[in-house]
């Protein structure tokens, strides 16, 4: 057998486990997975030593494009995509003006053809002006699905009536992603948020400021007979309301979440850990934690959101919440592997096998025969400090600088092509939407 490009020798996380293996790759897919000495190939990729994970998809990052350019851009935030070792992307659609129509959506896909050098997708923002088309416009190809925010976050996106956020549940099939915080109780709150004090962040913010929010969403969403998917769960106490609502509730959480806890991350970073939902106690860190061991959570999401020093700089609470993190949730995730809270297959399923499962990616999220040819290779033995000068992304900052993390990724490939050897960009532009099984175009056959 002849093939574009064999990767030999690696360690390889497949559905079986991981052993070492070499697989074979032709025009963009995984045609043959074993011990394949004797195939010929154009280019041959020696992985011995590494190990070869299925490629990383980060289903929640901000672009910024259009509106906030300075900030981040679909070039920028895809090159820190790949350099981080990750090979997918669902984009936000909190831009300016925001992803709320079918024109403004075509627009993100004519800025994204060329430019972006990971694989790509777009959500389209719930609005109350919108809800009648939700359904329609959550069925164009390479949507990821709708995304209602129910408390104020960065942006003008927001659907916090309870008559909204229902019909908006009611008026399409795809999975609803959604930042859950209860808008009324963040505006009486509001006045919490102490003056050049961003530790008072969580207090404004708060748990209950959370779990208002879910159980309500949970309630119309079993009412609506709709699916959803809670990005960036924060609190200990969501988690048994979300363990009660398997059948239609999928769970997200970041990194940034299951690495920094308050009140020491604010005395450090000061803004630059301020995000929504807020970095919380270690209490909740550590029921996080015990939630990805119990299998509760599906998926890991960097909530890449990136806005500038001089920004972050100004005085809180008149300071943006987010941070980048698309870059570093690999190397930050390995270094838990290596630290032993979770195994290298966890995080698999969680970066890969479970986004293609909570959101239905065609041919994505596993090593195997017919599948795309994504692959993150990592060294789990590397060991380096994360730095500010390594950060792509134009914000030119992230909150793990100074951090010595251990496991790195080394080589990204997407659909069969090599974009990035040894944290250089070396095939660029190659990025493509993403197929859905909800939304595949008929065959013209």
């Amino acid at each position: 057998m002849d093939c574009d490009l064999l990767i030999r020798g690696g360690a390889c996380v497949t559905p079986n486990g991981v052993a070492e293996a070499d697989v074979a790759v032709k025009a963009g897919r995984i045609v043959a997975i074993g011990s394949l000495g004797a195939t010929k190939a154009v280019e041959i990729f020696e992985a011995k030593g590494l190990h070869v994970l299925p490629g990383v998809i980060d289903t929640q990052v901000h672009f910024r494009e259009p509106g906030n350019e300075h900030k981040e851009d679909l070039e920028s935030g895809s090159r820190a995509a790949v350099l981080g070792g990750v090979t997918a992307v669902f984009e936000m659609p909190n831009t300016n003006p925001p992803a709320t129509t079918r024109l403004a959506i075509e627009d993100k896909f004519a800025r994204a053809t060329g430019r972006m050098h990971c694989d790509y997708a777009f959500y389209v923002g719930a609005t109350p002006q919108n809800i009648g088309a939700l359904g329609m416009l959550e069925e164009i190809p390479g949507v990821a699905g709708v995304k209602a925010f129910l408390g104020s976050s960065t942006g003008a996106l927001l659907l916090d009536q309870e008559e909204s956020i229902l019909s908006a549940l009611r008026g399409g099939r795809r999975r609803v992603a959604v930042h859950s915080e209860d808008e009324a109780r963040l505006r009486e709150r509001r006045a919490l948020a102490k003056f050049r004090d961003p530790r008072t962040h969580p207090f404004w913010r708060d748990v209950e400021t959370a779990r208002l929010s879910t159980e309500r969403v949970l309630r119309l969403a079993r009412v609506a007979g709709r699916r959803i998917h809670l990005l960036h769960v924060t609190t200990e106490e969501e988690l048994p309301l979300l363990a009660d609502a398997r059948d239609l509730a999928t769970v997200e959480v970041t990194p940034q979440h299951l690495t920094l806890a308050a009140p020491g991350c604010y005395d450090r970073l000061g803004t630059c850990a301020q995000m929504n939902p807020p970095i919380r106690e270690s209490r909740h860190r550590d029921a996080l934690w015990q939630a990805v061991r119990e299998g509760l959570v599906d998926v890991i999401g960097s909530d890449h959101a990136p806005h500038t020093r001089a920004e972050k700089e100004k005085t809180y609470p008149d300071t943006p919440s987010g941070m980048p993190g698309v870059q570093t949730l690999v190397t930050v995730m390995l270094d838990h592997v290596n630290a032993g809270r979770l195994t290298l297959e966890r995080f698999v399923d969680l970066s890969s096998a479970g986004p293609a499962r909570v959101f239905g990616i065609g041919s994505k999220g596993r090593i195997a025969r017919g599948y795309d040819a994504d692959f993150t290779v990592v060294d789990l033995k590397a060991k380096r400090k994360i730095e500010n000068s390594w950060i792509a992304s134009k914000c030119g900052w992230t909150p793990f600088d100074g951090m010595t993390t251990t496991g790195w990724p080394v080589v990204t490939i997407i659909r069969g092509q090599i974009v990035m050897r040894g944290g250089i960009l070396i095939a660029g532009g190659r990025g493509a939407p993403i197929r859905f099984l909800e939304t595949l175009p008929p065959s013209s056959a």
